[in-house]
């Protein structure tokens, strides 16, 4: 991920980069990192794509998590 993604990110939620952030939108922002990154990793998977070692499968499941 690069500075200019995060930064993007953060601006989605609303974020001035002020000092202050509500809880609302650190949560929407941590959610958006964290989205990207498990993306980031399922394309890896999806990329190793070797035929019988369920590379698909793995990404798959890397995308459905859900935050907690």
């Amino acid at each position: 991920m690069r500075r200019d993604d995060v930064i993007k990110m953060a601006q989605a939620t609303g974020w001035d980069f002020g000092w202050e952030m509500t809880v609302q939108q650190v949560c929407e922002f941590a959610a958006s990192v964290a989205a990207a990154e498990r993306e980031q990793c399922a394309l890896v998977c999806e990329q190793a794509g070797i035929d019988g070692y369920g590379t698909l499968a793995a990404a798959a499941l890397i995308r459905a998590r859900s935050p907690q």
